[in-house]
């Protein structure tokens, strides 16, 4: 049996760092101010971030909590598990800790028809540091 070196394998497919630039292509990214401006006027704030992550640093109050692994099904209107709010149209803001996970999930929401999805520059920790509102993290809202 040989072993195979890393430098060996020929290269296949996108790094990350070129996906992420490919999603944050496609997207309006928004800084907190203007997150917070969006949410007043009706966008959704989704915080995609693990339930540990919330517990350690806090929730933006009012945000919907659903974590990275379900998103796509919960807001695609085609859906069996869509939720009531689920709609091409929605103008949906997803963020993360800091803004990496949530351009990759803004640009999947993108990719099912939701035309204004988009995330936040910097993510929770953007937001805090802007002095926006923050409360202790909870639970996982299925």
């Amino acid at each position: 049996m040989s072993e195979r070196t890393v430098s060996s394998v020929a290269p296949r497919g996108r790094s990350i760092d070129e996906i992420l630039a490919d999603a944050r292509s496609r997207l309006d990214r928004i800084g907190p101010a203007e997150a917070a401006a969006a949410a007043a006027d009706g966008a959704v704030l989704v915080d995609i971030r693990p339930a540990a992550q919330r517990r350690a640093h806090g929730e933006i109050p009012g945000s919907l909590i659903i974590e990275r692994n379900v998103l796509e099904w919960r807001f695609d209107p085609r859906s069996d598990a869509r939720l009531p709010i689920a709609s091409f149209d929605l103008r949906v803001v997803v963020l993360c800790q800091e803004g990496y996970t949530s351009s990759l999930a803004a640009a999947s929401l993108r990719d099912l028809g939701l035309h204004r999805a988009t995330d936040l520059a910097g993510g929770y920790v953007a937001w805090q540091a802007a002095g926006l509102p923050t409360r202790p993290g909870g639970e996982v809202i299925p």
